[in-house]
C-alpha cells in the first residue's frame, strides 16, 4: 500500500458534543478508493469478513473483519477463535497514521495526535438493510479516541449519552469521505447507526453499494494478552 498523500486543509470541523467531532468530506476520493481496495483484500482473510455471532445466538446484520486484534462479543484476541482460528492481519502503519491525522484535525492538538497509537481496526460493511444498535465501545483498556471513517452510502449516526441507551442523543448524517472522532467526555458514549440511505454513495469510490466504515481504536492491551470477556 502506497502511503496517502498529505491531506489538504478542508477547514470544516463540527463539534457535536464535548470530545465528539465531525469532519465532513475529510477523505479525498483517491483515499476512499484506496480504502475500498484495501478493504476487499482484508475481507478475504486470513480471517474473512463475516456476520458476527452474538452471545444470544443471533447474528449482527453488519459484516465485520478486524485488523491488529480480533473483536468478538465482548472481547479482543489475536486469533479469530469464533471464525476459523486464524491470526488476524496486522494493522498497517499507514492506516494508523491516517487515524493520527484525524485526531490532530479534530482536536487541533498535535500532542494528542502524536500520543494516539491505534492497534486495531474494525471494518464494517453495511448493506442496504444493515443497522447497528445502541452500544458502547468499552472492551478497550484505554480511553484514547475512536476514529471512524465512512465510505459509500450516507447514514444516520446516533451519538447518545454515557449512562444509558436512552435519550438524550443527537443524530448526525455521515456521508462518504467523512471522519468522526469521539474521545474525552464522549469516548464511552452509546452510539448507533439506525438507518442507511441506499444509493447515495458515489460509484467512483469503487464501492458499488452499501457503506464501508472503519473504526480505529487503541486497545491498551499488551502483546497477546486477552481482552475483557
Amino acid at each position: 500500500m502506497i502511503p496517502f498523500p498529505e491531506l489538504p486543509d478542508r477547514g470544516t470541523r463540527v463539534e457535536i458534543a464535548p470530545g465528539a467531532v465531525h469532519l465532513p468530506g475529510w477523505l479525498t476520493l483517491e483515499q476512499q478508493r484506496e480504502l475500498v481496495a484495501a478493504g476487499r483484500e482484508w475481507a478475504r482473510g486470513p480471517v474473512p469478513m463475516r456476520h458476527t455471532k452474538l452471545a444470544t445466538g443471533g447474528v449482527m446484520s453488519v459484516q465485520t473483519v478486524c485488523l491488529g486484534w480480533h473483536w468478538q462479543p465482548y472481547r479482543y484476541s489475536r486469533t479469530a477463535d469464533d471464525v476459523n482460528g486464524a491470526r488476524v492481519a496486522e494493522l498497517p502503519g499507514w492506516l494508523a497514521d491516517l487515524g493520527r491525522r484525524a485526531v490532530a484535525e479534530a482536536y487541533d492538538d498535535p500532542a494528542a495526535a502524536a500520543a494516539y497509537a491505534p492497534d486495531t481496526t474494525l471494518i464494517n460493511y453495511y448493506d442496504r438493510d444493515a443497522k447497528l444498535g445502541m452500544h458502547q465501545d468499552r472492551e478497550e483498556r484505554c480511553a484514547a479516541p475512536v476514529v471512524s471513517l465512512s465510505i459509500g452510502d450516507r447514514c444516520v449516526f446516533r451519538l447518545g449519552n454515557t449512562t444509558s441507551r436512552n435519550r438524550p442523543w443527537r443524530d448526525v448524517e455521515l456521508a462518504s469521505g467523512d471522519a468522526f472522532v469521539f474521545g474525552g467526555p464522549s469516548r464511552f458514549a452509546y452510539h448507533a447507526v439506525p438507518r442507511l440511505y441506499p444509493g447515495t454513495g458515489d460509484p467512483a469510490t469503487g464501492l458499488g453499494s452499501g457503506r464501508l466504515n472503519l473504526t480505529l481504536r487503541q486497545t491498551g492491551l499488551e502483546s497477546d494478552e486477552p481482552g475483557p470477556g
